[in-house]
């Protein structure tokens, strides 16, 4: 499944659509193979240059993701020749939200949730790694901070930091209150809906372990579905069993190997 779609309105005008998991370029061939949606840097700067002068309006809906990847991303967007309307249909939540603020116009739908929090990671080792992982994360911090002080003109930089802090979820209304969007879509139609949201990070898992989890389970389903049919899953016989093993040894390695910053 493509992580994104163009589309031509005019000579001067073309729409774009980010969906699903932003990623880093090293991981996106899983989530082609897998037909998964997502997004990653390289890519799409290609697919972006061809559209080199336009007016873009860039539609997006996503939990986020590596933080990095979203930085790429949003550069990408920020270099863009032509002006860049962004307009969230569903979700800009983590590392979509540093996405958004590319836009020289954002709107959100009515119904749409903007969200910002701090990084966080996964770190294996000993207490000087642990320590070292927690500078890391600092350090992103005030990366990601750069990004949204640079878009949010009402607020002091220890405002934002906050903000992030206190891992804030914002309906259409409350992101335009505090900066973060320039108006509401269909505004004239929503006179008297509150600004008001709350939701848990219970609520949704904003990692691409998701998608790792949902790639084992449709694999462990295939392997039953098979089993009257098929040899063993570590039979030499079967090169699809191989590939699938390979993976999984891959993506432990790299779990273990990388930090990776969402």
């Amino acid at each position: 499944m493509p992580f994104w779609s163009f589309k031509n309105l005019s000579d001067d005008e073309a729409e774009l659509r980010i969906d699903g998991e932003i990623v880093e370029d090293g991981w996106a061939w899983i989530y082609e193979w897998f037909g998964e949606p997502h997004s990653a840097p390289n890519k799409f700067r290609k697919a972006l240059a061809e559209h080199k002068g336009k007016n873009i309006t860039v539609w997006i809906d996503s939990w986020g993701g590596d933080v990095f990847a979203g930085v790429g991303i949003y550069n990408a967007l920020k270099e863009h020749k032509g002006k860049v309307t962004v307009k969230i249909d569903g979700k800009a939540v983590s590392a979509a939200s540093l996405i958004a603020m590319a836009g020289d116009e954002i709107l959100m739908s009515p119904g749409s949730i903007l969200m910002i929090h701090n990084p966080w990671t996964r770190t294996i080792g000993e207490a000087k790694d642990m320590r070292h992982a927690a500078d890391v994360l600092d350090e992103v911090k005030e990366a990601i901070l750069n990004i949204y002080q640079s878009r949010v003109k009402t607020k002091t930089r220890e405002e934002i930091s906050q903000m992030m802090d206190d891992e804030e979820w914002m309906s259409a209304r409350k992101a335009v209150a505090e900066g973060f969007a320039d108006g509401v879509l269909h505004s004239e139609e929503q006179e008297g809906i509150s600004a008001a949201f709350s939701i848990s990070r219970l609520a949704i898992q904003n990692s691409a372990s998701a998608a790792m989890q949902r790639f084992f389970e449709q694999w462990q389903k295939m392997q039953k579905d098979n089993e009257p049919e098929e040899p063993a899953p570590n039979s030499e016989e079967n090169p699809a069993n191989s590939r699938v093993f390979d993976i999984q040894r891959r993506v432990s390695v790299r779990e273990k190997s990388f930090r990776r910053y969402v």
